[in-house]
Order: C-alpha cells, then sequence, then structure tokens
C-alpha cells in the first residue's frame, strides 16, 4: 500500500537559519526554545517531562517512533515540549506491551513536528551558536511572516514557567503508613521522583509550589523534596523565599535540578544561562564525597555559578560534570541539606544515580531517631 506524502514543515530559527521537512503530529504553528537530547531511547519520558514545557526538541537519534508509546512511561500529566525536530519518523510501529502510535499521540495533544530534517546538521548547529528560539510551521511557508511570529515569542531567559505545570491540588502517593513521610514541592515533577520514594517506603505528599512552608511544616513532614520542573529559576523570587524558609526549617532536604538551582538562589549563590544546556543520558559525573564516577540523565539549560558555590563557606561542592566541570551538585555543612543538577530517578541503562535518594531516606531515618516523639506519632 502506498502511503501519501506527508505535508511540507519548514523550522526557522532566530539567527535566519531554515530547514525544510514534512509535517508531523498535528497542523500549526508553534514556537519555543529549540534544544537537542542525545538519548537514543526514551522519547516518551523526554516528551512528557515537565521540565521541557516551552521548548521545541530536536532528537539526535535519526529514528523515532519506531517503538511507539505506553501508558506506563510517561512522567508528567501530559506532553510538555512545544514542538518537535527529527530525522525520520515511524508511523509503523512494533513492541510488546504498545498501545498506540507516536503519530498519534502527538495529534491527540496538539503537538507540531517536522521530520526529514538534516539533524546532525541542526545539533551541530545549536552546540556551536547556542540554544536560540524557533518556530515549526506546517500552515504558513511565508518566511517573512514566520519571522514576525518567532520575534513575538518570550526569552527562555528570565521566563518563570513551573506555575503552568505544577498540581492545582494536594495529592499522595505511596503507602498510608509508610515509614517516612515526604513533603514534595512540585515545580514540575516527574513522576519516577515519586516512584523513587515510593520504593523505599515513603508516603509523598505533592504540594503545589506556591504552598506555604508553614503549611508544609504543619503536616510534619520527615523531609522536603524539591522537584525539577521548567524555566528560568532567576526568575523566581517568590520561589526562592519559600526555598530558604525550608532551608532553614532543619528538615532534611533534598533537591534535583529546578529544585537544585531554587536552593542555590535561597544561599545567595546565582544562577547562568548555559550556551547550549545538558540534555542526554550519558553525562559523566563525579561525586566528590565518594571519588566514585556516575553516567547520568540531564535535562537543564541553568546552571549555578560556580564561582558563588566556591566562594560560599556555607556549601560544599559535592558534584562536578566531567565535561565541563559545571557544579552538579552541593550540600550545606552540617546540615541535611544537599542537591544535584541532574536526574538521579532517571532509568537510561545505568542506575549509577540512584544511591541519592538512599541518602535522603538515611538523612530522614537520623532525624527520626533525633526525634523518637515524632515517630510515635506518624
Amino acid at each position: 500500500m502506498l502511503v501519501s506524502q506527508r505535508p511540507e514543515a519548514l523550522l526557522l530559527l532566530a539567527d535566519g537559519t531554515l530547514f525544510r521537512g514534512r509535517s508531523i503530529g498535528a497542523q500549526g504553528i508553534t514556537t519555543g526554545e529549540i534544544c537537542f537530547n542525545t538519548g537514543m531511547t526514551g522519547y516518551q519520558e523526554i516528551f512528557t517531562d515537565p521540565s521541557y514545557t516551552g521548548q521545541i526538541m530536536t532528537l539526535a537519534t535519526p529514528h523515532v517512533g519506531n517503538y511507539g508509546v505506553k501508558s506506563d512511561e510517561v512522567e508528567g500529566p501530559r506532553l510538555s515540549i512545544a514542538g518537535l525536530v527529527v530525522k525520520k519518523f515511524s508511523e509503523v510501529w512494533s513492541r510488546p506491551g504498545g498501545e498506540g502510535a507516536l503519530g498519534d499521540y502527538l495529534r491527540a495533544q496538539g503537538v507540531v513536528g517536522v521530520s526529514d530534517v538534516d539533524t546532525r546538521k541542526l545539533v551541530r548547529h545549536i552546540r556551536d551558536h547556542g540554544a536560540q528560539n524557533a518556530v515549526i510551521s506546517s500552515t504558513e511557508m511565508d518566511v517573512e511572516v514566520l519571522k514576525r511570529t518567532l520575534a513575538s515569542a518570550p526569552d527562555m531567559a528570565g521566563l518563570e514557567l513551573s506555575s503552568q505545570v505544577t498540581t492545582k491540588e494536594v495529592y499522595e502517593v505511596g503507602p498510608t503508613k509508610g515509614k517516612f513521610r515526604v513533603a514534595l514541592v512540585d515545580f514540575g515533577v516527574k513522576r519516577n521522583i515519586e516512584r523513587c520514594l515510593v520504593e523505599r517506603d515513603c508516603l509523598v505528599r505533592v504540594f503545589p509550589m506556591n504552598t506555604d512552608p508553614n503549611d508544609l511544616l504543619a503536616w510534619k513532614p520527615h523531609g522536603i523534596m524539591l522537584s525539577n520542573g521548567p524555566g528560568d529559576p532567576g526568575a523566581m523570587p517568590d520561589s526562592v523565599s519559600r526555598v530558604k524558609a525550608i532551608v532553614e526549617s532543619g528538615l532534611p532536604v533534598f533537591g534535583i535540578c529546578l529544585g537544585h538551582q531554587l536552593i542555590a538562589e535561597s544561599l545567595g549563590m546565582s544562577t547562568e544561562k548555559m550556551h547550549h544546556g545538558h540534555r542526554g543520558i550519558n553525562h559523566p559525573v563525579k561525586d566528590l564525597t565518594t571519588g566514585q564516577d556516575e553516567v547520568t540523565s540531564q535535562n537543564h539549560g541553568f546552571v549555578v555559578r560556580k564561582t558563588d558555590a566556591e566562594q560560599n563557606d556555607a556549601v560544599e561542592i559535592t558534584h562536578l560534570h566531567l565535561n565541563d566541570g559545571s557544579v552538579a551538585g552541593f550540600a550545606l555543612k552540617g546540615r541535611p541539606v544537599y542537591c544535584v543538577q541532574y536526574h538521579p530517578e532517571a532509568g537510561p541503562g545505568p542506575l549509577d544515580s540512584r544511591y541519592l535518594f538512599d541518602r535522603f531516606v538515611a538523612n530522614m531515618r537520623s532525624a527520626v531517631a533525633v526525634e523518637p516523639a515524632r515517630t510515635q506519632n506518624a
């Protein structure tokens, strides 16, 4: 059976670079900051990660869609990416346990994409010229019109996005009589963070990002988790203020990605936008506290300024990215507060970083030992 050719689509970057391809997903126009992910698998997890809100995703792997989609591999309530760019897109899928085609999944949720793009050239361009805004269109082919559309798109720097993806209502996951109670502040949490805590006998209560710290503490948690999320941490002064109160609560605190950056901001350390970010499943990190290296999953376009961390006497840098030496984790000296820039809950093959959840549980266990009355009341 002959398959009809998909309609033409355009990808235009802010610097004027133009790529022509074929439409995938929904028909229409979309804008966002273009980025790339080097992972060879896990596209559904990427597309549903709330941290990718506002970004057009380019996949470096050349074949996408060939294993379809599956409902238990989502990381958020819906597709989060603003658009999708791939080389070869497969409408045909095959996989035990699969539930449908990626193309149908994209169309059902209104995600506009383009295929048949030279993604090797595009990835090199982003790597050399930096992340920038872009527009994908399958309905408007006039480049001048698209340039005007692109000019009105907001820059990621200075953009607060977590309020678009945080939960609106408090909810709980995990065993009702779990050994530990974890208050999780949702800036765009990935589902696997919740699963990793539940696996360690934690009852997790997930709170909206704007929850008053006193309301968190009123639940009497044994520890507080600050989740990942999208946008510029420097554009979140209210969240920084709340995180400062959380850090000063004396409870064990664990921050991931945006949570890590907000802890840094709360301690007077600045964050800054990276040239093109870290996004992939094979980023090498060294744990300076053990000397061990680990292969990590990363997804961030902002980073803690290293000189600020080095000059902060209250902070110990615990993890470094081995490719560029950027700060990948730090802890507060003498306090049960630590955080990492990468994603220890991810499972791209190696599970090298899951020990970080065990450290969090160990901190909570130590806190419980100091406050036995709390354990009795739990």
